[in-house]
């Protein structure tokens, strides 16, 4: 697994990121996403049918941008291809809830499902041109 360089691990606690995956026509498509650094695993809790959730089970090519808001020419880039679980009884979305302090069965409608993207890393940038 390719690992996250301590210079940009704080990156790790940032309140959003943009998560690219690839539509059906092969085009990018970025979505804001909350996340979390599950023991050393970058993790998501996204509703099953969202566009973002169908493109990564058709195409599980992904990338995950975090960006440090307080320095725009400093950021983290993890490319690498998503796996996909259920997340029936909602555990891991409510580990993500408590870090927004959120309930994230409330943004679903009813018999939506919930599943855990888990972005297993092919290659990590981490960039800093502030210096």
């Amino acid at each position: 697994m390719t690992a996250v360089p301590q210079s940009h691990r704080d990156l790790l606690a940032a309140q959003f990121a943009t998560l690219a995956t690839v539509d059906p026509e092969g085009l990018p498509q970025l979505t804001e996403v909350w996340f979390l650094d599950d023991d050393g695993e970058l993790k998501l809790s996204l509703n099953s049918s969202r566009a973002k959730t169908k493109n990564l089970r058709e195409r599980p090519a992904c990338a995950l941008l975090i960006l440090d808001v307080a320095n725009p020419y400093r950021y983290l880039e993890v490319r690498g291809r998503a796996r996909i679980e259920a997340d029936y009884d909602y555990t891991f979305a409510d580990k993500v809830g408590e870090k927004y302090g959120a309930v994230l069965r409330q943004h679903d409608r009813p018999g939506e499902k919930r599943v855990v993207v888990t972005i297993e890393p092919v290659k990590v940038n981490a960039v800093d041109m502030s210096s």
